[in-house]
Formats: structure tokens, sequence, C-alpha cells
């Protein structure tokens, strides 16, 4: 029941408790009462604007860092708003982070003033993602539920994942929009109501904008559920070098294995970077052995297990006293610490 309510989310994040219990076959209120014990445990839907729709270009940092700074400069880009999520791995001096940069001036002043800039930094390799292969429904390993796909239609499965990157041009969004966005990034069923009492318009009005926001391709929704609550306890980015003429095939590939929460085709050494979600070791040799290794056209591949979420889904999982996030140095000019 559990996994059902899920994967309707992980389909539709703002989906109706009353069309959802029509899916599962069970009452409205039942579908209700599993919701609110879900979100006991952590469970949230996260309206995301999508980068490629919006002008605005991702990259994904490779920081090398001392042993003893990891942490530090972890907790800095958790802080910045174009930070996304942050994973650590490597014996805790490597961070993978990504951003998302609205223009070539935000880009720049990350890569080359605040980053050089900040101390106890071994080395950054930036890498541009160009494609993405799996649905903005679940992005960076985030949802982290690796179900069984049976297509379209059966039993509840979600179809099968379409590549979503490829639509021309990209929309501006103005003011009305913004706001609508910034709100279901806290709350992605956040109700018609208080998006209308935020925005200052009527509720007709704001679902007339979230279809044309969702049918244009420029607002998406992720499920946000730690896969440990499913009996994963092991996450590892996988980093490919595939021959050119393989990347999308590749690509695909990867995005249909219910193990991949996340594909994409990047710029740098390795061309494809994807991140998996497995029970543990032994399921993540036999997806390197069987799955990975059955593939033709792949040279190479790093794996780098996660060994602690820094930020997840744009909400910083380092706290400080009380429970709030802990605020940057404002004397720390020009650095990230």
């Amino acid at each position: 029941m559990d996994q059902g309510l899920l994967q309707a989310l992980q389909l539709d994040g703002r989906a109706a408790f009353s069309r959802i219990a029509r899916q599962l076959g069970v009452s409205e209120r039942t579908v209700g009462r599993r919701y609110s014990r879900l979100c006991t445990l952590g469970l949230r839907v996260v309206g995301q604007p999508v980068p490629s729709r919006l002008g605005m270009t991702r990259w994904l940092l490779r920081i090398q860092c001392t042993p003893d700074s990891a942490g530090t400069i972890a907790g800095a880009l958790a802080r910045r708003t174009e930070t996304s999520w942050i994973s650590l791995t490597s014996g805790g001096t490597e961070l993978y982070c990504a951003v998302t940069t609205p223009s070539p001036h935000e880009r720049d002043t990350l890569l080359l003033d605040k980053l050089p800039h900040t101390p106890h930094l071994v080395q950054v390799s930036a890498h541009c993602l160009l494609r993405l292969f799996t649905e903005i429904t679940s992005t960076w390993y985030a949802t982290g539920i690796p179900f069984r796909r049976r297509g379209a239609g059966a039993g509840g499965a979600l179809p099968p994942r379409r590549d979503v990157v490829g639509l021309a041009g990209s929309l501006g969004l103005d003011e009305t929009d913004r706001t609508i966005v910034a709100e279901l990034t806290k709350d992605g069923r956040a109700g018609l109501p208080e998006l209308a009492a935020a925005a200052g318009c009527s509720p007709s009005s704001i679902q007339r904008r979230l279809r044309r926001l969702r049918s244009q391709g420029a607002l998406g929704f992720s499920v946000d559920f730690a896969p440990r609550h499913l009996g994963y306890h092991l996450m590892a980015h996988l980093w490919l070098r595939v021959a050119p003429g393989e990347l999308s095939t590749i690509g695909r590939a990867l995005a249909s294995h219910p193990e991949i929460a996340f594909a994409a085709a990047t710029t740098g050494p390795h061309n494809l970077v994807a991140s998996g979600v497995f029970r543990g070791s032994h399921d993540l040799y036999d997806y390197l052995d069987r799955r990975i290794g059955s593939l033709p056209g792949i040279q190479a591949i790093e794996t780098a297990p996660i060994l602690r979420e820094v930020k997840r889904l744009t909400l910083d999982q380092g706290r400080g006293q009380n429970g709030q996030p802990q605020l940057a140095n404002p004397r720390s000019r020009g650095r990230l610490t």
C-alpha cells in the first residue's frame, strides 16, 4: 500500500487522494492516513523548476578538500540558494554538488571567484549537464524508490521514463509564476487557496497557471523519501565513459533501470553520470556486473558510494543549534566559508 502510494505520487505529485484511492482500490480516508504516516517518516513532495526550460544551466561539481574541512565547505555550499543537493563520498574528502546558474555572471561568480578563494579546497572540476535522461520526478537520487516498471497503467506502475530535455527554447516566468514556484518548492501539494493567497490572485487563475507551467515542461514534482525506509541502504554515484555514438542509447538504458534515480550526459572525461539506490553492496556488485557490464559501448566506470547527504532537494540536512540552518559568516567576503 505504501509503495503504491509513493508510486502514484511519483507519477503525479499533486494527484488527488480520491484518484490515488481509485488506483489502489482503497478508500480515500485510507490514502490520507497512509500519507500522513509517511510524512512523519520524512515524506515530502516538492515542486521544482526545470532549468533547461527556464534558460538556466545545471552544473555538477566534484570538489576535493582536506579531511578536516569537508563539513565546513559542504555547509557553506548548502546555504547557497543555487545549490540543489550535496553529498559526501570517498572517505569524507570529496563532495558532489549540483548547482543551477541562471546566467553566466552567477556561474563565473561561483566557479571563478567564490570557489578558488575557499581555504582548504584542493581541487574542483565542474561538469555541465548536457541532457537529462530521467524524469524530474526522479531527480538526483532524492526519490530513492527503485520500483519495478511494468508499463503504463499496469497495476499503478510508473510508465517508462522519457528523455526530458529536448524542447526548444526557454520560457520566462512573471512575478506570479515565480511566487507559485517558490511556494511549491516548500510544499508541492500546497492547495489552490494557499497558493492564491500567496500570489494575490484567484484559485482558478492558479489552476490555469499550474496547468500551463506543467504542460510547457517548466515545473516538475519530486518525491523525497529516505530509501532506508524501504530497505535500501546504499546510494552511489556512477561515472561512465561511453563511446560517443552510444551515449544516448546507454543513457536511456540506465534511465529504464529501476535502480537508477538520475542519469545525464555531461562534459568532462566521463561523459555520462548516474546515481543509483541499492539494498547493499551485493546489489551494487550485481548491478555493475550484470546490468552495466552487459551494455555495449561502456569503456570505463567509476563508482563513488555516498557516505552522507548534506543537502537534498534544496533542503539543508545540516542544522545548527535548535534545529535551525547555520548562517553564513558575513565577514567571509569573496569566499564560501
